[in-house]
């Protein structure tokens, strides 16, 4: 019989669903194939926050919705023999791991056995100025800015190598998304590295799985256009992955959501720059003969995946930080209501020249343009000058104080700006900017260590 190893994706951002693993966990217990359940939550601004954390305080730095991704299923994963893996360490994955052990034993269940893989932070092996120094791929400069976080994107032969050890938990930190599948895969099939095809496969299939229920439908919907089937109980992807490369993309057994070809093929055109050369640590992916086939009911087989050797060098997201971002609003509804707001507008944006403020601000109307277009800008679509409006100003500025004071301006309009302003809310937010560059594997290959827990 051929073997199969199944992976569902409980989470597919910092934030996604909190119950959503619990009907993969209950329709893996009706299954005796290796399986894991994997949950993607990290990303580089989540990084850069999580980094924030740590340095405030080492204990911390690990994903703030650990506890409520894995409390719910820690038990029953137990005690099926599901695997989990994550990148729920964020910049603090020996943390996480400390965590996960304080939720079994205030559960009162067996502790797991938990390998965490370290050695993505740059900062552990490369200086300041050899970072800086690094020419950037993507992003802004940041060779003037104090270097917050700086992490490389590790493969999935770590991953691969933690199961080794017979471990139910794998934590990581910064790893490509793909690999939290091709992990699994790498350590049930003992593929060779020469194997690319099937790696490319793997990673393909992680690809497809690593944003959760943009798979199955969830971002897929546009109602009318592309209608979705109760999407309030959207079902999260599950992977049957075959050992000659190819796999199905499903969900569980009485969850709402749709599982199509259209929603296949939008996902993996998701964040893919080229479908023939989709990068990753482990190998480059060819996406371009892949051949979707219906399997059932919300089940897409999917084959011809193909894989090239990986590129020479990994890439790094290096955070720094980027100032204080004020951000205002003040709403106007009513007769006259849009000419209300684009007075308002106006008199923030004249207010924020008197008082000298420095800094690039962006001022929308909320309702007359603010996705596609900002106040200054004309929209696409005819508006009416009575409706309900609300004015959006924002600017990032060096100094928190600087950043208020903008923000003031806009609380200020309750008596001194255009009549009948109300609902005015303000924040005041530490920045973080991120640039891209590339580093050597033979640097990064060296400092990847496995810890047990």
């Amino acid at each position: 019989m051929t073997k199969k190893v199944y992976i569902g994706c409980g989470a597919g951002f910092s934030g996604d669903r909190f119950d959503a693993s619990i009907p993969i966990v209950k329709e893996f217990k009706k299954i005796t194939a290796p399986k894991y359940l994997m949950f993607e939550v990290l990303a580089e601004r989540t990084l850069a926050i999580a980094q924030q954390f740590r340095i405030k305080n080492p204990e911390e730095g690990y994903s703030p919705f650990l506890d409520s991704y894995i409390t719910p299923i820690l038990d029953d994963c137990l005690e099926n023999n599901i695997k989990i893996i994550s990148n729920i360490g964020a910049a603090n994955p020996l943390g996480a791991a400390k965590r996960i052990l304080e939720i079994a034993k205030k559960q009162n269940i067996r502790p797991p056995k938990i390998g965490v893989v370290i050695g993505d932070d740059l900062l552990e092996y490369m200086s300041n100025d050899e970072i800086l120094s690094s020419p950037t791929v993507e992003g802004l400069d940041f060779s003037n800015n104090k270097i917050t976080a700086a992490n490389v994107y590790l493969g999935a032969q770590p991953i691969a190598d933690a199961l080794e050890k017979n471990v139910d938990i794998v934590v990581v930190g910064r790893t490509v998304d793909s690999a939290l599948a091709l992990g699994p895969l790498l350590y049930e099939f003992k593929w060779k590295a020469n194997e690319l095809n099937l790696i490319g496969s793997g990673t393909i299939c992680g690809h497809l799985l690593e944003c959760g229920a943009q798979v199955t439908g969830a971002y897929f919907a546009d109602p009318g256009f592309k209608d979705v089937p109760d999407l309030a109980n959207v079902g999260f992807p599950i992977a049957e992955f075959s050992e000659d490369g190819s796999f199905v993309i499903t969900k569980p057994e009485g969850t709402g959501g749709l599982v199509s070809k259209a929603t296949v093929t939008e996902q993996l055109l998701y964040e893919t720059h080229d479908p023939s050369s989709y990068l990753v640590p482990d190998v480059t992916a060819d996406m371009t003969n892949l051949i979707l086939e219906d399997d059932g009911i919300n089940r897409i087989l999917v084959k011809g995946g193909a894989g090239r050797k990986p590129p020479e060098k990994l890439k790094a997201t290096i955070c720094s930080d980027n100032g204080f971002m004020g951000e205002a609003e003040i709403s106007y509804a009513g007769p006259n209501a849009l000419a209300r707001a684009k007075l308002a507008g106006n008199v923030i944006n004249e207010r924020v020249q008197t008082l000298g403020l420095q800094g690039q601000i962006r001022t929308e109307i909320i309702g007359a343009g603010s996705v596609h277009f900002s106040m200054d800008e004309t929209p696409s679509y005819e508006l009416t000058n009575d409706g309900d409006y609300r004015v959006r100003t924002s600017a990032i500025y060096p100094h928190k104080e600087q950043a208020q004071q903008m923000i003031d301006e806009v609380l200020s309009l309750y008596c001194c700006g255009p009549a009948a302003g109300g609902g005015a809310r303000a924040y005041v937010t530490a920045q973080s900017s991120t640039a891209s560059i590339l580093v050597n594997r033979q640097l990064v290959d060296p400092n990847i260590k496995i810890r047990i827990l």
